[in-house]
């Protein structure tokens, strides 16, 4: 079979093709950069002549041709032709016979409803990468060709694609162990278990991206400070894979050390700032750190480039907070300041990550104020809000961004519940009797609170104790305030100077430094942390006894 007569079986586009070629080369042209035959023949002797192309014998051709090559015709698809490589692979097949029949390895691959779609639609078909019953994998190419007979044919062309699948499987099983390498030091890295506050209901939920997307370095924490104060934080670093994770671990590790310090929470991002840029300067992260006080009532806070946190309150509305938000950490150069948002009981505040929110496609805004609407109508516990939040987001496994959520209530506290969450205070204005009316005073309110005779003479000890601290070396005005949980009770003394005491050891001869000494060995923890407008506070904590 010479090509001009294989040509004439293509369809009609090839054929033309065909047919335009043919006409458009020379007679002494036609081999297509080989030596022509007429000049073959005009050359020294010895020279053996190169024939021309459509002189070569088409199923020579394709008996040699390294690809599977098999012709098949007709609504039935029998077999025409298959070539020795195709043999090779499959086994001798016979003509005549319907393809699913004897094209069986064609069936389990699912070619014939190909072959099909071929004949109808006269436009080729591929097929990539497809692992045959050899354990090869094939990628197959359905062209229409005109065949003798019963009507058209189907020319099967596949190509040994063995080794780049084996490599694309290889690329693709690294790509999971490094995604799952990340995934596992990221779970690792965050809480393994919330702090549970004695004020607030906490719950959080980390969704990682779909198997397709590379982990993320969303994090966030919960982290008590004393004194029924408590720090949280939510934060996102921008970039992707295991070294995404391991600046998260980072700094997550350092908000958990500068939160001890009891800073307001823009010094904190100041100091967060810097150390990102010392961990890596090309990778930045938003953050928010807020903390919560029961006895203020709200939430203050500071934002570096991270979404707003959203409150509702207990009347259902749903607030978002504004400014004050500084640029992302790892920029450096900017001053980060602190606002506030009411946070009373009965309220539910939301921190999250942008993948919560963030779509292609559509604004951010539209994006929180979806979120709004779903908290609106919110609620339960904060893990049923979690899950009712991610829910409405349409978070799924198969997300293609990491999601970040915490979700805090601060409870009302009614009935005998109530009777457990106690506060009292009180104001005093220096003086040689403020020693005494401060012993008093905290002897009654302990009396009242029911306290054991153990306990209500270790919080008398201490109230007196940190009050002539701060009559002696601090300034009006001081204030005593009391607090009593479920689980533990909270001395602490307020006054106007900045100077914040440390333990230190007495010697014998010294007429003071032994108030915080007797403090910090009879009460649980204590600590002290400068107050907004200038002062500072020194409290003290005493675990109360489990009923």
């Amino acid at each position: 079979m010479n090509f001009t007569r294989w040509s004439a079986r293509l369809p009609g586009t090839q054929r033309r093709a065909a047919a335009r070629t043919e006409h458009a080369v020379s007679p002494d042209r036609r081999g297509e950069g080989c030596v022509p035959a007429a000049r073959a023949e005009q050359l020294s002797d010895g020279v053996v002549p190169v024939p021309a192309v459509d002189e070569l014998p088409a199923r020579e051709v394709l008996d040699r041709v390294p690809a599977l090559v098999a012709l098949v015709h007709g609504t039935d698809h029998r077999i025409a032709y298959v070539n020795d490589a195709y043999a090779a692979a499959f086994g001798v097949r016979p003509t005549g016979e319907p393809a699913r029949e004897a094209l069986p390895e064609l069936a389990e691959l699912g070619l014939l409803p190909l072959l099909d779609q071929v004949l109808r639609s006269g436009k080729p078909r591929t097929l990539k990468s497809r692992k045959a019953v050899d354990g090869r994998s094939y990628t197959f190419t359905c062209t229409p060709a005109a065949e003798h007979g019963d009507g058209a044919g189907v020319l099967v062309f596949a190509t040994d694609v063995t080794d780049h699948a084996e490599a694309a499987e290889r690329l693709r099983t690294s790509e999971r162990r490094q995604r799952e390498t990340a995934v596992t030091l990221q779970r690792s890295l965050l809480p393994q278990e919330l702090e549970q506050p004695d004020d607030l209901r906490i719950a959080a939920t980390y969704q990682p991206g779909g198997t397709e997307a590379a982990v993320g370095g969303d994090w966030y924490d919960v982290i008590t400070l004393g004194a029924g104060r408590t720090a949280l934080v939510i934060g996102d670093v921008m970039g992707r894979g295991v070294r995404a994770a391991a600046v998260m671990g980072q700094l997550r590790t350092a908000v958990r050390a500068y939160a001890r310090l009891d800073l307001p929470p823009h010094e904190v991002l100041q100091l967060l700032d810097g150390l990102a840029i010392e961990i890596d300067a090309n990778q930045i992260a938003t953050c928010v750190y807020a903390v919560h006080d029961p006895n203020e009532g709200k939430l203050v806070y500071a934002s570096a480039g991270h979404l707003p946190i959203l409150v509702r309150d207990e009347n259902g509305t749903v607030l978002r907070t504004d400014e004050p938000t500084g640029p992302p950490l790892g920029t450096g150069g900017w001053m980060h300041a602190s606002g506030s948002v009411p946070l009373g009981p009965g309220s539910t505040a939301v921190l999250y990550t942008d993948g919560l929110v963030e779509r292609r496609n559509e604004d951010l805004d539209e994006g929180i104020a979806a979120l709004e609407r779903a908290l609106a109508g919110a609620t339960g516990t904060p893990q049923v809000i979690c899950d009712r939040l991610v829910r409405s987001a349409g978070v799924t496994a198969d997300h293609d961004d990491d999601v970040a959520l915490l979700v805090l209530q601060h409870p009302a506290r009614t009935g005998a519940d109530g009777e457990l969450f106690r506060n009292a205070a009180l104001e005093l204005l220096g003086g040689v009797e403020a020693a005494p009316r401060a012993r008093a005073f905290a002897s009654g309110v302990l009396t009242s609170w029911r306290f054991p005779a153990d306990l209500h003479d270790l919080g008398v000890l201490a109230a007196s104790e940190l009050v002539a601290n701060s009559l002696q070396h601090g300034t009006p005005p001081t204030r005593l305030r009391l607090r009593r949980t479920d689980r533990r009770l909270i001395v602490e003394v307020t006054d106007g100077d900045e100077h914040l005491p440390r333990r230190r050891r007495a010697e014998p001869g010294d007429e003071s430094g032994r108030g915080i000494a007797i403090v910090a060995t009879i009460a649980s923890t204590w600590g002290s942390r400068r107050t907004p407008g200038g002062g500072k506070a020194v409290w003290c904590e005493f675990v109360l006894p489990r009923p």
